[in-house]
């Protein structure tokens, strides 16, 4: 594996950073997606439109947050990111932004994220912390590169926004908001494993031991398949917290038996043919947004 410090000074003039780099940086489409699901929770937490300020406040600071975490990220992965095709180019490790720049960057909005949370609540800024923590240390730097189960484990860092958006608008947690955290704990692996299904000769590339390299493609869709089985489980499980009502009910059950027959047709799929892997891939995108849409669309009706 290339050293980091090598690559830095190897690309270390590659090309001068833009605002578009910078935006990049921080992953903003993944930060869109924690935004969906902490705002949907405040709602749901409400019953209905959450006060101005608490949700503002907690929107920010938890993309503030997560954009921080994504920066250091970057900057602890950029050996591995210069040998994978799907992020060779980011700022990063193509040296448009400098290694320590970016881990200044991600630490700084994380204490900034911090102080204004703690300006709502210690829960929330408490929570918001924990997630940078949970992404940055346990997942990035310890479990990525030592063990197939790194998203298993590591997907709980994505699982806290609800908690963040619950804590913002109620200055407590409930079983409802530890439910939808369970949600996406089942949601993410998936998710994440028909990515890597796709993109597995990035990871055999980089040495970093995601489930299709290290355990293998059929291991990897059958164990998909088992966690989608569970999700759906857990998403009915929303319902008998009394928080939402009959609509997301059977949008839960329609949407998880969707997700569920996309990992059928993925585990029927057979190397090089990787259609399968895609569209779940997608699928499980639409299937999160939809999900906590229904859980706001159908608040009201408790």
């Amino acid at each position: 594996m290339a050293n980091p410090l090598e690559l830095d000074v190897a690309r270390g003039r590659a090309g001068v950073a833009s605002l578009g780099d910078y935006v990049q940086l921080l992953k903003p489409r993944i930060i869109l997606l924690l935004i969906i699901t902490s705002y949907c929770a405040m709602v749901v937490a409400s019953h209905g439109l959450p006060a101005f300020w608490p949700s503002l406040l907690g929107t920010l600071g938890l993309a503030l947050s997560a954009g921080g975490a994504h920066a250091v990220n970057m900057w602890y992965d950029r050996d591995i990111d210069a040998l994978m095709a799907r992020t060779n180019d980011r700022p990063v490790p193509s040296g448009r932004i400098p290694a320590t720049r970016s881990l200044m960057i991600g630490i700084v909005l994380e204490v900034v994220s911090f102080a204004l949370l703690l300006d709502l609540n210690l829960i929330t800024a408490l929570l918001s912390l924990g997630g940078f923590v949970y992404y940055v240390g346990i997942y990035t730097m310890w479990l990525k590169r030592r063990t197939p189960q790194n998203i298993v484990i590591g997907g709980g860092a994505g699982a806290f926004p609800p908690l963040i958006g619950w804590a913002a608008v109620t200055g407590h947690l409930s079983l409802a908001a530890f439910w939808m955290f369970l949600i996406i704990f089942l949601w993410t692996p998936a998710h994440f494993w028909s990515l890597a299904l796709f993109r597995q000769d990035d990871y055999r590339r980089a040495n970093v031991p995601m489930m299709p390299v290290a355990r293998g493609e059929r291991v990897t869709k059958v164990q998909s398949l088992m966690y989608t089985l569970m999700l759906l489980a857990a998403t009915l499980g929303l319902y008998l917290t009394g928080v939402v009502g009959g609509l997301y009910l059977a949008a839960a059950a329609v949407l998880g038996v969707g997700f569920v027959a996309m990992c059928l047709g993925l585990l029927r799929e057979h190397a090089p043919e990787v259609r399968w892997a895609k569209a779940t891939f997608g699928y499980s995108l639409v299937y999160l947004t939809l999900l906590f849409a229904a859980m706001v669309l159908n608040v009201h009706a408790i």
